[in-house]
């Protein structure tokens, strides 16, 4: 083929030499150009025929699976807006902090922070807080969590406690048996006074004297 291309660019060349008017100059001059560009697009190996380059998706490493360590360290204040918790770690940096702030939980993750990784969390705080609100202060070698409560008031502990005091609702429960318990807890907890009062109410009940334990507290 290319020899083929090349008879024909001879021929063309020797008759522009010999045309006379400019229309046939004009036109073997083009049909020389077209035949020289064919001739190189042939030389040179086609684009289409180049392999198409793979792109592979490299994805990255899953924090699922990476170790953590548990921050259990920590100390904490308060005021009637807010719960400040103070963490002692050296060289977090803010971008790579791992946030999962709820109204009842909080979960922190501190990724590469000299070569390891930190978490700290509360499952479940011991009242709501308002998450939007929240915020983290980095230094150098400390971080302050600042948690912004739903309602204003003293928090007794940062972690969820059941009050003992509460009743049983379980209706499957024996209602006697609930209010034993209540008077057990109220006689560990309570004051020599109350420790006299309930002993004396229980024992009026286990030997008859009156069907209710709690008959006579006040």
């Amino acid at each position: 083929m290319a020899d083929d291309f090349s008879l024909d660019l001879e021929e063309l060349r020797h008759l522009h030499t010999i045309a006379k008017r400019p229309r046939v100059v004009s036109l073997i001059s083009s049909e020389i150009r077209n035949l020289e560009k064919l001739s190189k697009e042939k030389a040179s190996p086609a684009a289409a025929q180049q392999p198409t380059p793979v792109h592979v998706t490299t994805r990255a490493p899953s924090t699922s699976a990476l170790s953590y360590s548990t921050l259990s360290s920590f100390s904490w204040d308060q005021d009637n807006d807010k719960v400040k918790i103070y963490l002692s770690l050296e060289g977090v940096q803010e971008e790579t902090i791992e946030k999962n702030i709820k109204s009842m939980s909080i979960e922190l993750k501190f990724h590469d922070v000299k070569g390891k990784n930190y978490q700290f969390a509360i499952p479940k705080l011991n009242r709501e807080i308002v998450p939007e609100q929240c915020k983290l202060v980095v230094k150098p070698t400390r971080v302050t969590i600042v948690l912004v409560k739903a309602l204003k008031g003293n928090w007794i502990d940062l972690h969820y406690k059941e009050d003992k005091l509460k009743p049983s609702l379980d209706k499957e429960k024996d209602p006697m048996a609930g209010i034993m318990d209540l008077m057990k807890n109220m006689y560990e907890e309570g004051d020599e006074d109350m420790k006299r009062t309930i002993a004396k109410a229980w024992t009026d009940a286990r030997s008859g004297k009156t069907a209710d334990p709690l008959k006579g507290y006040h």
